[in-house]
């Protein structure tokens, strides 16, 4: 397990900044409460076998004592690299994103199903959107009772989504709460 590098640290805040915009700030500032110390310390990224975990440092200098190929998981894997080098949010970033989403989306009871089965959602299926998205921002989907059910790309802007027929997408998939059973053996 080791630190990120310099471009790698650009790619995961590039990604996690176009889901929580300004936000960014609360997540790389969080205090951490973890460990014998008195003091609060930090959360800091870490990378194991192209997995980005979001782990606090105590808890990282105590697995300092585990080999790196024993290592399977510390903290929260929030991305995987591709390699193709690209970064890819995983399912399990879902709560870091959902205190921290600057645009949000609200299905309705009807169309979480859906969602869950990994299809997109459209607007009659739209129960609320914050205003000011933008086509191409990243939102997090959740139920009308506040349940974070995944999160994706918006495909239309707030305003235009006023104006879409209700088969229109409203937000491309990315990734859900059911991949937990769809993918069990990846995750």
């Amino acid at each position: 397990m080791r630190a990120l590098d310099e471009a790698e640290t650009t790619a995961v805040f590039e990604k996690l900044f176009k889901f929580t915009g300004n936000n960014l700030k609360n997540i790389i500032e969080k205090p951490s409460h973890e460990g014998p110390d008195k003091e609060p310390g930090r959360y800091c990224f870490r990378l194991q076998k192209n997995r980005v975990f979001y782990v606090s440092e105590s808890l990282v200098k105590r697995a300092t004592n585990i080999s790196r190929e024993k290592l399977i998981s510390l903290g929260i894997c929030i991305g995987k690299f591709t390699k193709g080098g690209s970064f890819h949010l995983t399912i399990q970033s879902l709560n870091l994103l959902a205190d921290n989403a600057k645009h949000k989306v609200w299905l309705k009871p009807t169309s979480e199903m859906s969602f869950l089965y990994g299809n997109h959602v459209l607007k009659g299926g739209l129960g609320r959107i914050t205003e000011n998205t933008v086509a191409g921002d990243g939102v997090v989907v959740f139920s009308m009772t506040d349940v974070p059910l995944g999160f994706g790309i918006s495909a239309k802007s707030t305003q235009d989504c006023r104006k879409l027929d209700p088969n229109g997408i409203v937000v491309l998939h990315q990734s859900d709460i059911g991949e937990y059973l769809r993918m069990e053996d990846d995750l």
